[in-house]
């Protein structure tokens, strides 16, 4: 994606508009929304913000009912004059993100303000579907920032005994990315006979990597979500590689994973589908509740919408964590969850835990 993209944070960046990554509208409700309005908003500009986001909700949004039900919603308003006195973009923009969540509570939409221009909806293109591909897109300074930043995103490996393990992880960047790092990472833990894994501060990221680092933790090809896309109305499946740079952990050693109101995304990806999959136990507080895919479009040249077109689907469950967000099989306080997993772990490796309450 193009740097004008300013309000859409990291991780979205670097997923190219694939991810599942927690918008900025959870930083209340973002940067950009924060600086300052240089831009008068006049009521020639809320009606063209206002019919293009009525568009394109009707066009995009996984759920078209709702989308006319946010219409039916939002031209009421404008008939009230609730929006006739609001002339700052930043205002207007959270008013109409807590206008469309009082209809749907779809944690991905958001809309927002940019000082700068937003670039039309196809500006960037599609995706790149491989690393050869961002290469040749992506000029070579903008990679050794994106890359950086997605080596950041596992921040921490190490032993907390010989025998436990512990693997931090802040988000999840295109598994091109992080293949090397996902190795270096597991080959590290390899020796270990239990693993926490930590995503208590996990902001989201791509499908692709949660199904990436999944991977190491069966022993045969998963299947384990299917996307489904209103655009097209195809489902895409998500499996677990074959083939793996690092050493594979496995499907039997026992691994927790912490959660906690900070795991968002891709993040509650990873700890939804290990949990349904009975691979971990995750330990923590119920996590954020926001399963849908999204991407942004342009309502207006200072304008934009990020708008959930896609639909996770656990072939197990048969729906998401969308709403209710990934709930612990053990209950524990942010502050405390990591003494709680160690303990847990340490009982099970020492066979005072049955395999049933460690949820495998």
């Amino acid at each position: 994606m193009k740097n004008k993209w300013i309000v859409i944070p990291s991780l979205l960046v670097l997923t190219m508009t694939s991810a599942v990554a927690a918008p900025p509208s959870q930083r209340l409700p973002g940067d950009e929304n924060r600086s300052e309005s240089r831009l008068v908003v006049d009521r020639a500009t809320q009606l063209e913000v206002i019919d293009t986001l009525v568009k394109k909700l009707n066009d995009h949004y996984i759920f078209p009912d709702k989308a006319r039900q946010i219409e039916t919603a939002l031209r009421q308003r404008q008939r009230e004059g609730k929006y006739d006195a609001m002339s700052d973009g930043k205002q207007f923009a959270i008013q109409l993100t807590d206008d469309i969540r009082a209809v749907v509570r779809d944690l991905h939409m958001s809309v927002f303000f940019s000082p700068r221009p937003v670039p039309a909806d196809d500006a960037a293109g599609p995706p790149p579907a491989s690393q050869a591909e961002w290469e040749q897109r992506v000029p070579a300074d903008k990679r050794q920032v994106m890359r950086q930043m997605a080596n950041r995103s596992v921040e921490q490996v190490e032993h907390l005994t010989p025998r436990i393990g512990y693997l931090k992880v802040s988000g999840f960047p295109p598994s091109f990315l992080m293949a090397e790092r996902y190795a270096a990472a597991m080959n590290e833990l390899a020796d270990t006979d239990g693993l926490i894994v930590d995503l208590r501060n996990n902001g989201g990221g791509a499908p692709d990597a949660v199904a990436l680092l999944v991977s190491y933790f069966v022993d045969q090809r998963t299947r384990l979500n299917d996307i489904w896309d209103r655009d097209t109305g195809i489902s895409t499946q998500y499996w677990t590689q074959d083939k793996l740079d690092g050493k594979r952990y496995g499907g039997k050693k026992p691994v927790i994973i912490l959660a906690g109101a900070g795991t968002k995304s891709a993040g509650e990806d990873f700890a939804y589908t290990m949990q349904a999959m009975k691979r971990a136990t995750v330990v923590g507080e119920r996590t954020w509740g926001g399963a849908h895919p999204a991407r942004p479009y342009r309502l207006s040249e200072n304008f934009l919408a990020v708008i959930p077109g896609r639909r996770t689907i656990s072939p197990i469950t048969q729906t998401n964590w969308e709403g209710v967000g990934v709930v612990p099989d053990v209950a524990a306080k942010p502050d405390d969850a990591l003494a709680v997993a160690r303990d847990l772990l340490q009982r099970r490796l020492h066979g005072s835990t049955p395999p049933a309450a460690a949820g495998q």
